[in-house]
């Protein structure tokens, strides 16, 4: 009995070796035992034809099933359990015996800490943890308790720092504020917002004078509850919860910082309650008695500006640079793209240029707004200039360049796209109404003569008049259609 590869005389078969001819009969008792005979094809030599006994086994890999559209969640659920203990770190027993060596046969919380704090590796840092636990008449301190959870938050490992915290938890005379932070803090950033609440419930409800929710506990919360949301809709849901929190804050007798009022400020920006936002801004000085930074003003001249209130947006930019402030790159993209989709072109180009001065980089959306706005008002050659000004500071790169100037060369060549659509090659009609859309009323009906010959031409030249009388009536209320 030999044991072979099933597939393997597939293989033989596919290479057309010229040896042996491959007989086989399978017997009745098992599918996979084969009765094989070989005999040679070669003329030549003369043999006798053996057979052999063989039991076959699959060697071909297994087929993986292709899935048909997107992975469904409870899939996707376990690739990431897979993933996760694929990547599972091990712990090095090596390193956790040094790290035991430096301790003394009856250490202290302090000393512990202090060694926990020389390891690198949290998987050793929570295997020393659990091993000074285990001694006799060994207590752990706050201290103990608060270096274990920061190194475990700082590498991510939320599970293994969630059991640490559950042990804090259940000592309720044990805690300070600098410890509910931090557990506040990495719950947080593990994007576990309700356990974060329960702690902050759960400080509250202590009584501790020295656990009590600090200025410091509501910023990470009104961080954490800032960058949840994606819009304006899930802003305006969690902007709720941080109006609730401010105001039990105050009731608390904890005095909001300019930190605080300014996550206010950005909570009711991004909900679009940009005149609560300013209310708060107003009663930073006379109510809170703090001074508005440059974050202040930044937050909300983008907001005012994404509202088309540009005058105001324009107000708070010069009170801003009064006071010896810089707007930020988003304020300033923000005012030149809001004054050049307002049409006030002149202030929109100033604008840049201070920017360029205060060197603050202009995005490409800004740019390419800007000089669509002057293309728009029939003013193409101006959009030009200011290109090659920028180009010839250095302010572009060359992928920059190409891409903006092909959006001017667009809004020149933009009619004879929408003319020659459709047509394998423009007729004349087509190139004359592919003039340059500032002088395109001009050059059409009263200095290019049009010779219609053709269907074609007839139908350009309609085309051309509606496009014309289209402008007219926005323009000047009227429409008219050019004579044949």
């Amino acid at each position: 009995m030999y044991l072979v590869p099933r597939n393997f005389f597939h293989r033989i078969h596919s290479k057309k070796v010229s040896f042996y001819n491959i007989f086989f009969k399978t017997h009745v008792d098992s599918s996979s035992v084969n009765s094989f005979g070989f005999q040679q094809r070669n003329p030549g030599f003369v043999s006798n034809p053996f057979r052999m006994s063989v039991s076959s086994y699959a060697t071909s890999p297994i087929r993986r099933r292709r899935l048909r559209g997107p992975p469904t969640r409870s899939l996707r659920r376990r690739m990431s359990r897979r993933a996760k203990a694929a990547a599972e770190p091990v712990l090095d027993e090596a390193q956790f015996q040094r790290a035991i060596s430096k301790l003394l046969p009856r250490f202290t919380p302090e000393e512990l800490c202090n060694v926990i704090t020389s390891e690198d590796d949290p998987l050793v840092c929570l295997e020393l943890f659990n091993w000074a636990s285990q001694q006799h008449r060994f207590r752990h301190n706050v201290s103990s308790f608060h270096i274990t959870i920061k190194k475990l938050g700082a590498a991510r490992m939320y599970e293994e720092m969630d059991d640490i915290v559950n042990q804090v938890l259940a000592i309720r005379s044990l805690g300070t504020e600098a410890l509910y932070n931090t557990m506040i803090y990495y719950f947080t950033q593990a994007r576990k917002l309700t356990r974060a609440v329960n702690i902050y419930k759960h400080m509250k409800d202590m009584g501790k004078l020295d656990c009590r929710p600090s200025i410091t506990t509501y910023n990470i919360l009104f961080t954490a509850l800032l960058s949840t949301g994606k819009n304006s809709y899930i802003n305006y849901m969690y902007m709720d919860t941080i109006r609730c929190l401010f105001r039990q804050m105050v009731d608390d007798g904890v005095e909001p910082d300019v930190y605080t009022l300014n996550c206010l400020i950005k909570g009711y920006v991004l909900s679009l309650h940009v005149n609560d936002a300013l209310r708060v801004f107003h009663q930073m000085g006379v109510v809170y008695s703090c001074r508005p930074n440059s974050f202040s003003y930044d937050y909300l001249i983008h907001g005012l500006c994404a509202q088309g209130r540009t005058n105001n947006a324009r107000e708070l930019c010069v009170e801003m640079k009064e006071k010896g402030f810089i707007p930020s790159v988003k304020s300033y993209n923000s005012i030149v793209n809001s004054l050049a989709l307002g049409g006030e072109l002149d202030q929109a180009v100033n604008y840049l240029w201070e920017m360029i001065e205060n060197q603050r980089s202009v995005d490409f959306i800004t740019y390419r707004t800007l000089l669509n706005e002057i293309c728009r008002q029939k003013q193409v050659e101006d959009a030009v200039d200011l290109l090659e000004k920028l180009q010839e500071k250095h302010l572009l790169g060359e992928a920059t360049y190409r891409d903006l100037l092909h959006g001017i060369e667009w809004c020149e060549k933009q009619m004879v796209f929408i003319l020659s659509c459709g047509k394998a090659k423009p007729t004349k009609a087509m190139k004359v109404g592919a003039a340059r859309h500032t002088e395109l009323e001009e050059e059409v009906a009263k200095k290019v003569p049009i010779q219609v010959t053709s269907a074609e031409d007839k139908w350009a030249l309609r085309f051309i008049n509606f496009i014309v009388g289209a402008n007219q009536l926005l323009f000047e209320g009227l429409t008219r259609e050019l004579p044949l």
